[in-house]
């Protein structure tokens, strides 16, 4: 080899090691990120029990907020602080999960260790807090329980489900009777009561069936019993909503009926005053009120069988026309007080006008060019607030006139002064 090439050797040695490391590079990144979806796989299970356990701790949370208003009514604050402090420390807990399972359905790329914390954060979280409503829910079950008497006997508890039962027949028979006259979405309220009646039903029939079987070994069943009537007295408030739902329908068409008839003397006494409504943005924006409470009146036909969505409507559209009066009539009265006093404003500023022509006449030839520039101003201001035609405008100035008067006539003095 010539001896100007020695170093050609050394240059193929460290191009093969360089190849041999990208290879490897590229390798270990390969199998990483093999490792990485393969990790991520596994995790998926973890995720969609994270999600169960969101739902359940939710619907606990929300369940266990009506239980605080009657155990409040029934035995009062005290009684139902446990469970109160329970449901606020879920609510804390929930707030976190939600937090974490927002990270999870988001847009981003995040690393299966990380999903994987998130996971069993969640876990953790919906867990504690179903843990802590369920003691406090069963302690206040106990109370009911302990108060209840007569109730907490095996056969008296079979009976009321029995009644129960058979006015939950009778609730579904006026359903379907409703049904027939009213929207679905008119009988939402009564339908998930009528979910709710179903559910606690099936789990004090339960409670009782197993009370019985341990009562028959001698067993205790004070608190089977007491969940029994616990969940036989929600049935119970759910089943008497629904009873009272035919009486609340006609309750919202007659409030539906008096809403309409208001609202229709609301716009008839609105377009009196937009008629009467000098200014012309005021009555714009009192127009476009005026149009959205019309086109709720025209649109009652789209919720006939809702007396309640038309109620709401109505409400909804006379609140937004009483608020769209009240600031026409502001307007208005704004207007109406600039036209009282721009009388006597634009007298001020023509007293101040002489009173400051009538100082830079006195200095003539030693009052600057200040004195004399506030005075025409004076003036201009003066024609202005003559030939406005918007009184708020024209009192405006008026004003800016007498004050530019006024610094016209301080500025002689003080040049007569200072001469």
């Amino acid at each position: 080899m010539p001896d100007g090439l020695w170093w050609l050797p050394s240059l193929v040695v460290f191009a093969a090691a360089a190849v041999a490391l990208v290879g490897g590079l590229v390798g270990l990144r390969r199998l990483g990120a093999r490792r990485e979806r393969s990790a991520l796989e596994q995790g998926r299970a973890g995720e969609v029990r994270a999600k169960g356990l969101i739902v359940q701790a939710d619907n606990a949370v929300r369940e266990a907020e009506r239980e605080v208003a009657f155990a409040d009514a029934q035995f009062g604050p005290e009684a139902a602080e446990a469970l109160r402090t329970a449901v606020v420390a879920a609510r804390g807990s929930l707030r976190e999960a939600f937090i974490l399972q927002q990270r999870l359905d988001d847009a981003e790329h995040d690393t299966a260790a990380e999903r994987r914390t998130w996971s069993g954060r969640i876990e953790d979280l919906c867990g504690s807090a179903l843990a802590s409503i369920g003691e406090a829910e069963a302690a206040l079950a106990t109370r009911r329980h302990a108060e209840r008497g007569a109730h907490s006997d095996l056969p008296a508890l079979r009976a009321q489900s029995e009644r129960l039962g058979r006015r939950r027949v009778e609730a579904e028979t006026m359903l379907a009777r409703l049904a027939s006259r009213f929207a679905p979405s008119a009988l939402e309220s009564a339908r998930g009561a009528v979910t709710r009646v179903d559910a606690a039903l099936a789990d004090g029939t339960a409670a009782l069936a197993e009370a019985g079987a341990q009562l028959a070994r001698s067993e205790p069943v004070a608190d089977l019993l007491g969940i029994a009537a616990d969940r036989l007295e929600r049935a119970d408030r759910d089943l008497a909503e629904v009873e009272r739902f035919e009486l609340a329908l006609a309750g919202a068409q007659s409030e539906a009926a008096a809403e309409a008839a208001a609202l229709d003397a609301e716009l008839v006494a609105a377009r009196g005053e937009r008629d009467r409504q000098d200014d012309p943005d005021a009555a714009s924006a009192l127009g476009v009120a005026i149009g959205d409470a019309s086109a709720v009146m025209a649109s009652r036909s789209d919720v006939a069988g809702d007396p309640f969505a038309d109620r709401d409507r109505l409400r909804a559209g006379r609140d937004r026309l009483e608020v769209a009066r009240a600031a026409a009539r502001n307007a208005q009265q704004r207007l109406d007080g600039a036209r009282g006093a721009l009388g006597g404003a634009i007298a001020i500023a023509e007293s101040q006008l002489r009173v400051a022509e009538a100082a830079i006449e006195r200095g003539r030839g030693v009052v600057g060019a200040d004195a004399r520039t506030r005075l025409a101003e004076a003036q201009r201001q003066l024609v202005m607030a003559r030939q406005e035609p918007d009184p708020v405008a024209a009192l405006d100035a008026a004003r800016r006139a007498a004050a530019r008067a006024s610094d016209a006539e301080a500025l002689a003095m003080y040049d007569a002064l200072g001469h």
